[in-house]
């Protein structure tokens, strides 16, 4: 066989693999054991124990496992509750206030968690009930938490980019910082979007005039409910000023932060108990655990297709076609649109960065643009057919709206997201323009 034949086998293989449901770190081990036993004999296998290894000793991964805790220790709490909350006092006369208040939780939760079913569970458990008690439309009620739950993997800090960052060594830092302007504008489109529709339409109409008969908020009780997610905004402006400062590395800004969290939850929510500290810790260690085998047999399959020539053939292929470099990335883009209807973000990174990175720039794309583009890209997975998990968990979350019309009210969100896309490749700048103006071009 050659090369790319035995390239298209190992995409079908690791397919299928992954959507059986076995587990991602154990599947690709499993594939590259498998390809490197049948091409390349006992030999082959050789370098497998200190590939896996190598590439756990990276020194940012120390990052992770405190990223996760900072997460695990934020959704332990009722923080996605207060975070709704304060919003909604101040937007509740806005139009589609209670949706944007729900968007804007999305955002800030999702800067917290780090994950973006997290973030759409933590947020939708509360708003959607409370927005279709008050009339706002099922669809639009939960397409905004769906999309703004996908900002949990852009908006820093972000495992999905810690891992993308890893598998195409490139800085987390600028990453980090890169994710930061796209997803602020991607919750102000949500929100114009959600204010349009609530102005505008039948449903909306009706929803305003309900609203206005709801009680008004006096500043203090705004101020009394913005209290309680004061110290959450710190933290927040505690990484972007570590990192747009250069005062510390990503792993001692994750430390820091994690830190600063427990204090938080400790204080204010007290969780100080071994009954409810033992879940958050056990569930981050599993959790960092998983995502540290990924990240180690994602190293292994990158080996093995590295070993087997497959990923220099795909590369010489690209180049060897004269194609315009436009017209390549939006065949890239495609592919992985339709990969993630399918697979995780996780697994697709890790499957196809060590193939697409050297395309990508041998065509003189950015590798951070790129990765704020891929990971906006992989967004759009989450919230469509048929693996589409946040579709999911708001399903289960409001198990009294349809499937069907969490679909229906995520489309639009879909469209925005593609164009906001299309408007990245032709303004590189929404990606580059602050971590270059903070660690320099």
């Amino acid at each position: 066989m050659s090369e790319l034949e035995i390239g298209g086998l190992i995409l079908i293989v690791t397919t299928l693999v992954l959507i059986s449901g076995l587990p991602i770190a154990f599947g690709l081990t499993a594939v590259s054991v498998g390809f490197l036993w049948t091409f390349e004999g006992v030999s082959g296998l050789n370098g497998l124990a200190r590939t896996f290894l190598d590439e756990l000793s990276g020194f940012a991964l120390l990052a992770l496992p405190m990223f996760v805790l900072l997460g695990a220790l934020i959704g332990a709490t009722r923080a996605g509750t207060d975070i709704y909350e304060a919003l909604h006092r101040w937007l509740v006369r806005v139009p589609g206030g209670l949706a944007i208040a729900n968007i804007g939780a999305c955002g800030l939760f999702a800067a917290l968690s780090g994950s973006s079913p997290a973030t759409a569970a933590a947020i939708g458990r509360v708003g959607v009930p409370e927005m279709l008690r008050r009339g706002t439309p099922a669809h639009l009620a939960t397409g905004a938490i769906c999309a703004g739950g996908t900002l949990g993997i852009l908006i820093p800090p972000s495992v999905t980019m810690i891992l993308y960052g890893v598998a195409t060594d490139t800085s987390i830092g600028r990453l980090f910082i890169g994710g930061v302007l796209p997803g602020i504008l991607l919750v102000i489109i949500f929100s114009v979007y959600a204010w349009a529709v609530s102005k505008w339409s039948a449903a909306g109409a009706a929803t305003v005039a309900r609203v206005a008969e709801e009680r008004v908020y006096t500043l203090g009780e705004k101020l009394r409910a913005s209290l309680p997610v004061l110290p959450l905004f710190g933290i927040i402006a505690m990484i972007v000023y570590a990192m747009y400062g250069g005062i510390a590395t990503p792993s001692e800004i994750a430390a820091i932060a994690a830190f600063l969290a427990f204090i938080y939850v400790a204080a204010y929510y007290r969780v100080v108990t071994r009954a409810r500290l033992w879940p958050v810790f056990s569930a981050a260690v599993r959790e960092s655990c998983m995502i540290l085998l990924i990240i180690a047999a994602s190293a292994l399959f990158s080996y093995m297709m590295s070993l087997l020539y497959v990923t220099q053939s795909v590369a010489d292929l690209f180049v060897s076609v004269e194609m315009n470099r436009w017209v390549m990335l939006a065949v890239v883009n495609v592919f992985l649109l339709v990969g993630g209807c399918f697979l995780p973000p996780v697994a697709l990174i890790l499957m196809t960065m060590p193939i697409l990175q050297p395309v990508l720039e041998a065509q003189g794309f950015d590798m951070i643009w790129f990765g704020v583009l891929m990971t906006i890209n992989l967004e759009i997975g989450l919230i469509t057919p048929p693996v589409g998990l946040n579709l999911y968990v708001l399903r289960s979350v409001a198990p009294e709206v349809p499937l069907s019309t969490v679909l229906l009210g995520s489309i639009p969100f879909v469209i925005m997201m593609i164009l906001f896309m299309v408007l990245m490749c032709v303004f590189p700048g929404i990606a580059l323009w602050l971590p270059n103006m903070m660690f320099g071009a």
